[in-house]
């Protein structure tokens, strides 16, 4: 069994040893070299502009770094580090909302073509904005969450410090500075053009280093640990963070061009470069959207609920299983293409596989509500959280039906695709993370309770609305797709135009976007709630009687 205590943990300091003051100073130093060369020199304008973005956040962080050794921290009174916590709640929200607010333009782009398009601004297109959505919610708003709740979750279950000193600082801020150059070159053109892998040679080099430092202050705070047990959300987060690391070196091998260029050429081609490619895509979303959210509801919903996970055994059983089936999986995006065939049933029937642990998983998290389904009825906050997992399960049931060839033939290349992601996206990954946030801005802020328990309601009604019009218009739009492409009259000729598809489509874009609407206003309700409980105000006085069995509560125990 996992025990957490509220205890200060002992032996701890905030004074950094110096070694990690030295390492962040030797990174800092290497890259603002760099980056003062490659501007100076630069092959190309895009480039240049990179670089004097590199430029100035390695000169900022100089001189923080001079501030930090300066003037240091005196001792730390809970022993944990929550700052790095902190802001990374208030970096998930603001790029949540950025990315929600994009995707919610380019919904209205699709269905209205004229909308919001330059022609003199090639920035404010479709195709420049779409993998700005993508990378946003995606990468932006779930990588900060997860480092955010991955930081807290170690901490709470090791009983132990993070490791690294000013090292979860540096993983921090080096990530959305990631984030920044990545968002940045979309908009001005500069991209790989490989699906959730866009950003060029520079700019993976640069999350490479952060992902390594990552992974060892993770380890680090594991190692050091006062708790003999190593809790199960610890390991998805680390098959998260390992596998991610492996995905995203191997995906990214590219040659530049030139060392002062933004343009690289990748290490692979043809068959191999696509495979590659959804080996990568494929199994980005099974360790980064669902692993490392796992682990999210390996601790938050037995935190919230109280109650210890259903079954401990089940939940190494769904850790194993699951890492050793998923990767496999790839090659069921790559049906009817130039892939031998056996790779593609490969994919496919260890695609189908996947069903059994991750509804096994599943029905762990739900079941976890064994003996308080009734705080179902009186907390918002564990509503979402049961309704992100209930989500996961449509998911991994939708997901592997897809990967039939049979089934693939229809749907590939289709909205229902679309429908697909984002039911997995808004009901599962968006879902638990709010729920997450929810649960952490009260105990990190110390406050009593949220700012309104009714503004929750009023966040999930509205949104899971939202989430619904999205994937029923998608699911409607992509099946009537691939029926009418496929459909010929009796001379064997195709019976519609491709233009036909797409004025059929029409209304169905329009559901669309107004759900991303209604998802989008939703997220702003959240932020506007969390702002007023950091600030310490109650608007419901009752919320607080209502919360009370929640106050000074027990960490998740295990089975």
């Amino acid at each position: 069994m996992t025990q957490e205590t509220n205890k200060p943990v002992t032996s701890v300091s905030s004074a950094t040893s110096g070694g990690d003051v030295m390492g962040v100073a030797v990174i800092l130093g290497i890259g603002l070299l760099y980056s003062l060369f490659a501007a100076a020199r630069a092959s190309d304008p895009l480039m240049q502009f990179h670089s004097f973005i590199f430029l100035a956040a390695f000169v900022a962080a100089g001189f923080a770094l001079i501030v930090h050794v300066s003037n240091p921290k005196p001792k730390s009174q809970s022993g944990y580090e929550y700052g790095v916590v902190k802001a990374g709640v208030i970096a998930s929200m603001f790029w949540g909302i950025a990315g929600f607010l994009v995707g919610v333009v380019i919904a209205f782009q699709l269905a209205f073509p004229d909308l919001l398009y330059f022609e003199n601004l090639p920035w404010t297109n479709f195709g420049r904005l779409r993998p700005l959505h993508t990378s946003a919610v995606i990468f932006a708003f779930g990588g900060n969450v997860l480092i955010a709740t991955s930081f807290y979750v170690v901490q709470r279950t090791c009983r132990a410090r993070l490791a690294g000193g000013l090292a979860p600082w540096f993983v921090f801020w080096g990530y959305n500075l990631f984030v920044v150059i990545a968002a940045t070159g979309y908009l001005i053109g500069v991209t790989q053009s490989r699906e959730y892998a866009e950003p060029e040679w520079y700019a993976d080099i640069w999350l490479t280093i952060v992902w390594v430092v990552y992974l060892l202050v993770f380890l680090g705070t594991i190692w050091k640990r006062k708790e003999p047990h190593i809790y199960v959300a610890n390991w998805f987060y680390l098959s998260f963070i390992v596998t991610i690391a492996m995905l995203h070196i191997v995906n990214n091998l590219a040659m530049p061009v030139s060392l002062t260029g933004s343009k690289s050429y990748s290490l692979f081609a043809g068959v191999q470069d696509a495979l590659t490619q959804w080996w990568y895509g494929h199994n980005a979303v099974g360790f980064f959207l669902t692993t490392g959210f796992l682990g999210i509801m390996y601790y938050f919903i037995p935190k919230r609920a109280e109650r210890p996970v259903f079954s401990y055994r089940l939940s190494i059983v769904h850790f194993w299983s699951l890492i050793f089936i998923y990767i496999w999986a790839g090659p069921h995006h790559l049906h009817y293409t130039a892939l031998p065939e056996w790779a593609q049933t490969l994919g496919m029937t260890f695609s189908i596989m996947l069903w059994m642990p991750s509804w096994g998983g599943m029905i762990n998290g739900l079941m976890t509500l064994s003996g308080a389904w009734d705080k179902l009825r009186t907390d918002p906050v564990i509503r979402m959280l049961v309704v992100s997992v209930a989500f996961y399960g449509m998911s991994t049931f939708e997901g592997p039906l897809m990967s039939i060839r049979a089934v693939n033939a229809l749907s590939h290349y289709t909205d229902w695709t679309i429908g697909h992601v984002h039911s997995g996206a808004l009901g599962w990954v968006a879902y638990i993370s709010f729920g997450a946030i929810y649960c952490l801005v009260p105990w990190l802020w110390k406050r009593e309770s949220l700012y309104s328990k009714a503004m929750v309601e009023w966040h999930f009604w509205i949104s899971t609305i939202g989430i619904v019009l999205y994937i029923t218009s998608m699911w409607v739009s992509g099946i009537m797709q691939g029926l009418m492409w496929r459909a010929t009259n009796e001379f064997g000729f195709l019976e519609h135009s491709f233009v036909e598809t797409v004025a059929a489509m029409h209304p169905y874009y329009i559901i669309r976007a107004c759900g991303g609407t209604l998802f989008l206003i939703g997220a702003l309700i959240m932020a506007y709630n969390l702002y007023r409980t950091i600030r310490g105000d109650v608007r419901d006085p009752e919320y607080q009687s209502a919360l009370a069995p929640f106050r000074g509560m027990t960490p998740a125990a295990a089975e």
